[in-house]
């Protein structure tokens, strides 16, 4: 089993197995041109440290991914996001090694089959690959600003920022980031556990008739709705109920958390029992976003 930073895992059961743990480190500019550069990253290196990196350099384009926990090898394994931006926009291929086969592997973006949190690596390749290093091409001026997803155009505006830059964005999304999740130092949590479903426009419509106040934001070039999986949660009742010695983060439905002394099978228990609620009130069936071991 490879592990990054492993904030994205749950650990249910003790593991019969070899656990390898990425650490390959190294940030370098392998070419660039007056607009763009391209930016080789090692596997270990942590994601939130490669991006203040990216804006102490003034590079564009991974900001609004800011405070995202785990490593760069992870990245194109999860197809991380997070408002409006995912890996796959900036990712331009990665090498990494085929544990069963033992071969090395060079994927381009097409060939990592991104898609929304999901990529070739958690299907056809799932469980045998290391990735050594991810390479990225990020804008060096006339940056392309993403404002309008999850808050941040209102958090810029309390701060009468009109004219954002890329540093202003990162702060932002770090701040709001703070203001909604647990610190992991303080109450253990594996961030975001559920996915954001994904339903048909018709689905969604008959919802909204129900519950007027549900948000659901367009799938692009699909006639798909993304339902963030927060709200139904919240929605639901669920945001701050304890549930034995683990429950649902008081300040975000999307994590669950472990008070003292909880263990993973009881975070599984809470989970299934979430995702049951939310299927039997809206007809939506939840998927974890986070990995079960």
């Amino acid at each position: 089993m490879v592990l990054g930073g492993g904030s994205n895992v749950v650990f249910t059961q003790q593991y019969n197995g070899v656990i390898i743990h990425n650490q390959l480190p190294g940030i370098v500019v392998e070419k660039e041109t007056d607009r763009y550069v391209w930016v080789r990253v090692g596997g270990g290196v942590n994601w939130h440290s490669f991006v203040m990196h990216c804006l102490q350099q003034g590079w564009g384009g991974v900001e609004n991914l800011a405070l995202i926990p785990g490593n760069v090898g992870a990245a194109p394994i999860q197809n991380i996001g997070a408002y409006g931006v995912e890996c796959k926009d900036v990712m331009v291929s990665l090498k990494a090694h085929d544990l069963l086969d033992n071969e090395n592997l060079v994927l381009d973006n097409e060939d990592c089959l991104f898609g929304y949190r999901d990529s070739i690596f958690k299907n056809e390749l799932k469980g045998r690959t290391l990735v050594h290093e991810v390479t990225f091409k990020l804008t060096k001026n006339d940056h392309i600003i993403n404002a309008s997803y999850g808050g941040i155009l209102n958090h810029l505006d309390s701060k009468n920022i009109s004219n954002p830059s890329i540093q202003d964005i990162a702060q932002s999304v770090i701040e709001i980031r703070q203001a909604k999740l647990p610190d992991p130092d303080k109450i253990g949590n594996a961030g975001s556990f559920f996915k954001n479903p994904v339903i048909p426009k018709a689905q969604f419509d008959k919802l909204k008739n129900r519950y007027p106040d549900i948000p659901g934001y367009e799938v692009a070039q699909t006639d798909n709705i993304k339902v963030p999986a927060g709200w139904l949660i919240d929605r639901a009742g669920w945001k701050g109920k304890t549930h034995g010695k683990v429950g649902v983060y008081k300040n975000q439905a999307l994590v669950l958390v472990n008070h003292g002394e909880g263990n993973g099978q009881e975070i599984l228990s809470l989970s299934s029992a979430i995702m049951e609620d939310i299927h039997n009130q809206y007809g939506i069936q939840l998927e974890r976003e986070v990995n079960i071991v």
